[in-house]
């Protein structure tokens, strides 16, 4: 269940390297300094879309941008089309991209790789008409990037469950394999031969990483 929590207000004191911290480590040349920290909106993080073709997502008050690569994203449109292949026959709910934004705590908007929200969550269990819907997905997927920290993500763990999130995949490009998460504390190792399960979230679902990386193994055929 999602925990309501106030939104954070940002020390007037601290310096750039306080606020990087506080993010995670994160490089500074992601943390966007207008407006300025602390001060931004969920209006900000859709300029920042529209006006600059930026994804950013919303951290207690903060535009930060999200880590950008060819790979990640091919891997993401691959992890998206598997699920979507199986809700054809599964509808259980909706699948949305990398660009799906969702406000799933006050000053927080998180933007995963992929995500899944099952029908129940919904409003009204119909697709929200909000850019940025108040809303935490049941599974979040992440694919890593180089840019990533370990306390960045570590955050965006904590963040996700406290808002509710059941299920959480961390997919790692360079060793090709991923990091499941029950909960923020119990995470279970799933090998490159290993296989991916939606396990309550989505009943059924087994997704071979193999499979998953072989699209990035393509080649023009002879």
């Amino acid at each position: 269940m999602a925990t309501t929590l106030s939104p954070f207000t940002l020390p007037t004191d601290w310096t750039a390297a306080d606020l990087q911290r506080h993010l995670g480590g994160i490089p500074l040349e992601r943390i966007r300094l207008y407006p300025p920290p602390g001060m931004a909106t969920v209006k900000d993080v859709l300029e920042a879309d529209a006006k600059h073709d930026r994804i950013c997502e919303l951290i207690d008050g903060v535009l930060v941008q999200k880590t950008v690569g060819y790979v990640e994203s091919l891997l993401a449109a691959s992890l998206g089309y598997f699920l979507k292949s199986f809700l054809e026959t599964h509808d259980l709910g909706i699948v949305a991209g990398a660009d799906g934004m969702q406000r799933i705590l006050p000053d927080q908007v998180r933007v995963p790789d992929v995500s899944f929200v099952c029908w129940e969550r919904l409003p009204g269990g119909r697709v929200p008409e909000d850019p940025v819907p108040e809303l935490a997905p049941d599974l979040a997927a992440e694919i890593l990037s180089k840019g990533n920290t370990e306390a960045e993500m570590q955050r965006k763990l904590h963040d996700y469950f406290t808002a509710g999130v059941r299920l959480v995949w961390y997919i790692d490009p360079r060793t090709r394999t991923a990091t499941v998460y029950a909960a923020p504390d119990e995470p279970t190792q799933i090998g490159a031969d290993g296989t991916l399960t939606g396990a309550d979230v989505l009943p059924g679902f087994e997704l071979r990483l193999a499979d998953l990386f072989a699209e990035a193994d393509r080649q023009k055929p002879k």
